[in-house]
């Protein structure tokens, strides 16, 4: 069988003519275009203000600017997340504290949150992982007992719902999302921050484009320090093609992730990952998890002689030998490090086929009865 990636996009004919019209047209970047997809992302988030950017580290390093965090601040996060959380909160000179994950969904466990506010706490930052919101309603009664901002990096989980509201229309200051080829839409590289707070979203303006604005005489001022975060309109008409077909996709993944379980059935070699009561995830990713940590990495090599794209997502974030050798050589957390040493993820996209998806699991069943 040909070779099985773990996510892939999808482009389809009206993705390239949307690209080829903006080629041919008189604008190339920060034009028709980018207001044309952060008007769509708002429509599908339920948020009042939109604005697009480079790409999903970006719109974290400005939400955590625009929120003002900076030396001296502690933010309250999760370790199972791409090092893009933590990194940019390091950028901005504030200091990640590490929550445990729950041993169900793989989020932060919110029970767990609480005992590390202390004075210097300034936000707290949940990470959809997976696409998969974790109990986002217990995060805001802290945030707001507390006075905390909360910033939801949702870099995997557009179109994600958590209740009632679309990932992006409830009680966050702000939101951040990924247009990576492997998310729920993509943009090529793109990303955005998505908030209802109007003075964040001035701010954010300002800084995706090197601080300037327009005085009252029409001049060009700079009046804060900013950068140029600005995504180009070829990449926002991708954006504005493939948001248009963004609850298919969602549906998509859910169905493989449907097929997944029958065809696992009552198999009780591995973990199979969950969602969120009351939440409906994005499936970004379908992480499953060895029984023994011993599993894993002849697991892992026996998926790839199969030809099955796989990945690790994620090793605990102060892990990594940066985060060891500054600040985080002795922490450690039981839940999260128990899941680093047994989560494995599998291909899942929204055009992976019956065929395929039979492959990877007779390929894992294969593994542990040969």
């Amino acid at each position: 069988m040909k070779f099985i990636p773990y996510g892939h996009q999808n482009i389809d004919e009206h993705d390239i003519n949307a690209v080829v019209t903006t080629l041919h047209s008189d604008w190339l970047t920060q034009g028709p275009k980018v207001l044309a997809f952060e008007n769509s992302l708002k429509k599908v988030t339920g948020a009042e203000y939109a604005v697009a950017v480079t790409n999903g580290t970006v719109a974290l390093h400005l939400a955590y600017l625009a929120a003002g965090l900076g030396k001296g601040d502690e933010v309250i996060t999760s370790p199972n997340t791409f090092v893009a959380t933590t990194n940019m909160l390091l950028a901005v000179g504030a200091k990640p504290v590490f929550c445990d994950i729950r041993k169900d969904t793989s989020n932060i466990d919110e029970a767990k949150i609480e005992q590390l506010i202390t004075k210097r706490t300034r936000a707290i930052v949940p990470v959809h992982f997976a696409g998969n919101p974790p109990e986002m309603s217990k995060i805001y009664a802290l945030a707001k007992k507390y006075k905390l901002l909360v910033i939801e990096d949702g870099a995997q989980a557009l179109g994600a719902s958590y209740g009632k509201n679309m990932i992006g229309s409830s009680g966050a200051d702000m939101v951040t999302f990924s247009f990576h080829p492997v998310k729920s839409i993509t943009t090529g590289e793109g990303g955005a921050m998505v908030t209802n707070n109007k003075k964040f979203y001035e701010k954010l303006l300002l800084l995706r484009s090197h601080g300037i604005q327009k005085d009252k005489k029409g001049f060009n001022v700079m009046t804060m320090l900013g950068y140029n975060y600005r995504l180009p309109d070829i990449n926002a008409a991708l954006g504005e093609s493939q948001i248009s077909r963004l609850a298919d996709f969602i549906d998509a993944r859910h169905r493989v992730v449907e097929l997944y379980r029958k065809e696992f059935g009552d198999f009780d070699k591995i973990i199979l990952p969950e969602a969120t009561m009351g939440a409906r995830s994005a499936w970004h990713l379908f992480v499953i998890r060895t029984k023994s940590a011993r599993d894993r990495l002849p697991l892992y090599r026996h998926l790839q002689k199969c030809g099955i794209g796989v990945n690790f997502h994620y090793p605990a974030v102060y892990s990594h030998p940066y985060y060891r050798k500054n600040g985080f050589a002795k922490t450690k957390l039981l839940n999260m490090d128990a899941y680093h040493e047994t989560a494995i993820t599998i291909p899942l996209f929204q055009d992976l086929t019956k065929t395929q998806v039979k492959y990877v699991v007779a390929s894992i069943k294969e593994y542990f009865t040969s």
